[in-house]
């Protein structure tokens, strides 16, 4: 069979083999695992089978990418790929390795010995590797949307050029979006026992911990009020992704960047000020969203309402309370959540990535998760003063405070563990709504057609 894909035989095989297959058990599973991916990619009419056929139309599509992937990786145009040029596409894609480990990598593949691959090499080792060529490392180690922990302030995600003119993009972002709307909606009773205990914390004996909270919401407004605001939490995200996106691009061409992924610094950058743009078009719906957390029952009939009771009794200006202190909390969250997601994936990539840049699901949801939560860990503070500052109206006898004067008169009275109160359904939500989210994504993907490639 290997003889006849090679070109070698000239007649394809005509009944099934048995393999044998030698080695350690590590190499077994890989090479298991190697076919299942080979048959799950090229069985078209999904009967769990992949005939002559199929196998074939697959080898075929799998050897015209894997001739356009050498051609990217091969920049002096000489028919042969050394370490510097598998060195540089791997910083491009904003993966630093040594050049011990971009060796390292050519030996894997060079069977002559001469510190090269040429073309023959490169497809003989990946003809059988559906998932295993550097391209692929941004696809795997993409900071996605999908880590969607309710605070859409996440440095969006790279696309590649083709997944723009075909369309993948918007697949990729409504994908997104419909995740997050899940995610937000199966944790919102956690989002609003934060709100609650941020504004109420200090004042409510019944507030002070989870399940006095929970207990206080369902006496006061029944198992449905566990979810008020999460209405507008959810409508926020697609116009909010949408703003981003399209703002994240402008910037990377104002940048002057021509390359289709930026660097760290310049993701940072970018990200931030399109998070800022985005942030800024939807801010009154994050007032709208703390409100109607905040309201009792029957306060408002819905967020239009809602929306008309804060207009006429505080004028406009109340829809953009607490916009200093959110906008300023965007750098510190966007700067360490990116940071410790770049340094956690280059440490696995540089000690545990010996045969395939796919880190696998866990290793990815591990380091999105730890990244957002130390993020959301830095920000902290500055988004508990915003939502004082949306909710003061709300609270009777509180005075109107600036920022810094709320943030003095929160140390003063509470002290530091003050700035930080909520913080614990806040984290309690992380795990779930990352999980959920990805768990969404992958098949709102696969149902829309957006499978990465």
């Amino acid at each position: 069979l290997v003889a006849w894909i090679k070109g070698v035989c000239v007649e394809p095989p005509k009944q099934m083999l048995t393999l044998q297959i030698r080695g350690s058990g590590v190499e077994k599973l890989m090479l298991i695992l190697s076919l299942q991916k080979i048959v799950k990619a090229g069985d078209k009419d999904l009967d769990g089978q992949l005939d002559f056929e199929e196998f074939v139309h697959y080898l075929c599509d799998h050897e015209k990418k894997l001739r356009l992937v050498f051609k990217s990786l091969d920049r002096k145009n000489d028919g042969r790929i050394d370490s510097q040029e598998i060195l540089q596409s791997l910083r491009d894609l904003g993966v630093h390795i040594s050049e011990e480990q971009a060796e390292k990598i050519l030996k894997s593949m060079d069977k002559n010995g001469t510190m090269t691959i040429d073309w023959n090499e490169w497809r003989d080792y990946h003809l059988l590797h559906p998932a295993g060529n550097i391209p692929e490392i941004i696809l795997y180690w993409k900071h996605s949307t999908i880590f969607d922990v309710g605070d859409s302030l996440l440095v969006p995600d790279e696309f590649t050029a083709e997944e723009k003119q075909t369309g993948m993009l918007w697949r990729h972002l409504v994908a997104g979006a419909g995740a997050g709307a899940v995610s937000r909606t199966s944790t919102a009773p956690l989002d609003r026992l934060k709100v609650l205990m941020q504004v109420h914390g200090s004042r409510s004996k019944t507030m002070g911990g989870i399940i006095g909270g929970f207990t206080q919401m369902i006496r006061e407004g029944g198992l449905r009020s566990l979810w008020r605001g999460n209405g507008i939490n959810v409508i926020k995200i697609a116009p909010e992704t949408a703003i981003k996106f399209m703002a994240y691009e402008q910037i990377k061409l104002l940048i002057g960047s021509n390359q289709e992924t930026l660097g760290i610094g310049e993701r940072l950058v970018a990200g931030s000020l399109a998070g800022a743009i985005a942030q800024s078009s939807i801010y009154p719906m994050e007032v709208l969203k703390t409100r109607l957390a905040l309201g009792k029952t029957g306060q408002y009939t819905g967020m239009v309402n809602c929306a008309k009771h804060i207009f006429l009794k505080e004028g406009m200006a109340a829809f953009y309370k607490g916009y200093v202190p959110n906008m300023l909390g965007i750098i510190p969250y966007a700067g360490i959540d990116l940071a410790v997601y770049e340094t956690l994936k280059n440490y696995w990539l540089q000690h545990f990535a010996k045969d395939s840049a796919d880190p696998g699901v866990f290793v990815l949801l591990a380091c999105g998760t730890t990244s957002s939560t130390c993020g959301q860990l830095s920000s902290y503070p500055l988004a508990l003063v915003r939502t004082r500052m949306q909710a003061q109206a709300t609270v009777e006898g509180a005075p109107q405070m600036t920022m810094t004067g709320l943030f003095r008169h929160i140390f003063r009275t509470e002290g530091l563990r003050g700035l930080y109160r909520g913080l614990a359904p806040n984290f309690m939500k992380v795990i779930p709504s990352v999980s959920i989210s990805y768990v969404v994504y992958e098949r709102l993907k696969v149902t829309m057609g957006a499978k990465s490639k």
